[in-house]
């Protein structure tokens, strides 16, 4: 892993670079946008099947802690996958988001340790 690529790793949730790319980061006024695209690594839940990448779904805004005062977005597009055999749709497995709401998991954990 670069230098850089483990430095970033460590503001965002944890592994989340394995299965995603960093494409952009903006910042505005006191929030920091970070835009994030699932790799096209193709999912381990469906590796032995004829698979391939269909799209994206719709972007989720997701915030995390905060960075250095400002409130941290992520903006993540996730794939779609088609199983070509039976021509169905399929999503990856992800415990990104915490239940409920618009957190990450990580980050709603911590809330909930402060109450």
């Amino acid at each position: 892993m670069s230098i850089y690529k483990e430095f970033v790793s460590s503001f965002l949730p944890k592994d989340i670079l394995t299965y995603f790319d960093l494409i952009d980061f903006k910042k505005e006024g006191n929030q920091l946008r970070v835009y994030l695209t699932e790799k096209i690594d193709t999912p381990i839940e469906y590796q032995n099947e004829h698979i391939q990448a269909n799209g994206f779904l719709d972007e989720i805004k997701v915030k995390d802690f905060p960075i250095r005062d400002l409130f941290v977005v992520l903006h993540i597009k996730r794939r779609r996958w088609l199983l070509v055999d039976n021509n169905k749709k399929v999503t990856r497995n992800w415990d990104l988001i915490a239940t409920g709401t618009r957190l990450t998991s990580e980050f709603s954990a911590f809330l909930k340790e402060l109450t």
